[in-house]
């Protein structure tokens, strides 16, 4: 399967690549980042959680169609917890919608504690994508994902994840304040006892012209059939956006 997964991606890519060479060519290399300080870190399927402080690193380059975006996430002991590298490629970029494709290449590490020692194991994870996202405005989004996540090691897990999320940008709270607001509703289907159907809003607050917001995030299971059933999980955190 991870074989299929490469040829196809490889495929798409350098068709792509050929027809939008000379137009990319004349294009800037565009590059961002957001860092941030979050009270329970939450992992990019946010089922999943560190269950303690983190640190999250989001960086975007791109050029073009294409964009390379690394994930990094750290506990505060500076242990890492997730390193995602994400490919991807905008099959269709107009006005008012986009349709892009990827891979993402991840680690997982975690704890396995002995009499002795504790032992930072990391997992490889591979993850074939496909997203589209529709502009109601400049402010107003609503995006719909597809992962198929495969792992790569003994003990991961394989299975799917489908994400909707509504978001709007730029809320207008006085002169000076700035609101963002988003809803996620997403679904995971993993092998064993790991799947449900969750709901997770989010809302961050900014200064205007200032790259620091706070921001608050819930995630509830609306049905699962994890064991324990999955509670109430909020989150906090403090990002800067440069």
């Amino acid at each position: 399967m991870k074989v299929l997964f490469c040829t196809v991606f490889i495929s798409i890519f350098t068709n792509c690549y050929s027809l939008e060479k000379a137009d990319s060519t004349r294009k800037k290399l565009k590059a961002g980042a957001t860092v941030s300080l979050n009270s329970n870190g939450i992992a990019p399927i946010p089922a999943f959680s560190l269950d303690e402080p983190a640190f999250i690193a989001a960086i975007t380059l791109a050029k073009g169609r294409f964009s390379y975006e690394p994930t990094l996430c750290y506990g505060l002991d500076m242990k890492p917890w997730i390193l995602d590298s994400w490919l991807q490629y905008k099959i269709i970029s107009r006005p008012a919608f986009e349709f892009r494709t990827g891979i993402i290449f991840s680690n997982f590490f975690s704890e396995y504690k002995l009499p002795d020692e504790v032992i930072l194991q990391g997992q490889r994870y591979f993850t074939f994508t496909f997203t589209g996202l529709y502009k109601f405005s400049p402010k107003t989004n609503l995006t719909l994902a597809y992962w198929n996540d495969r792992g790569q090691d003994k003990g991961t897990i394989q299975g799917h994840y489908i994400n909707l999320v509504g978001d709007r940008s730029d809320i207008h709270i006085g002169k000076h304040v700035l609101l963002a607001a988003a809803l996620q509703l997403f679904y995971i289907n993993y092998d064993g006892y790991n799947d449900g159907l969750f709901i997770s809003p989010r809302i961050s607050s900014s200064i205007r012209n200032v790259p620091i917001s706070l921001f608050f995030q819930a995630i509830q299971a609306i049905a699962s059939n994890i064991s324990p059933f999955p509670g109430f999980r909020w989150n906090v955190g403090l990002a800067y956006t440069f």
